[in-house]
Order: C-alpha cells, then sequence, then structure tokens
C-alpha cells in the first residue's frame, strides 16, 4: 500500500509521472546524504525536510512531495 494516498499527491505535482521521477530523484539524494553522512561531507544533498518514522528512502521522499516541500520545472 503506498503511503501517503495518490490523490494527496496529484495536488502538489501534474501526474502520476512526475509523481514518480520527483519521488525517485529526491530519494537517491536522501540515499546519498545518509551515505555521506558519516564522512562529513553531505553538502551536496540536502537532508529529509519533513520528520518522519519511516526508514525508507522512497516514502520519505512521497511524504515531501505530499507536503509540498518539493518543487520542480521541466526541461
Amino acid at each position: 500500500m503506498i503511503s501517503p494516498r495518490i490523490d494527496r499527491l496529484l495536488g502538489n505535482v501534474d501526474s502520476n509521472y512526475a509523481a514518480v521521477l520527483v519521488a525517485a530523484k529526491r530519494s537517491r539524494q536522501i540515499n546519498n546524504y545518509y551515505r555521506n553522512l558519516g564522512e562529513g561531507t553531505f553538502d551536496e544533498f540536502p537532508p529529509p525536510m519533513i520528520e518522519t518514522g519511516s526508514k525508507n528512502y522512497l516514502t520519505i521522499a512521497l511524504e515531501e512531495v505530499a507536503a509540498g516541500k518539493i518543487s520542480y520545472h521541466y526541461r
């Protein structure tokens, strides 16, 4: 089951496709943040922007999209 629900995500993105792309890119950034945290080189990747109990990076990214913390634009 997807959490948060897709209808909450679509309030902040244009389509399902955009939600997938934005969440995938952000989850990779969160992964890199936690990987580099021990080395002290986390300037490139911002930390998670919400408080959550989840350890899954994709869930954290989807919650950020649902909360409206992530903005994007098409190239």
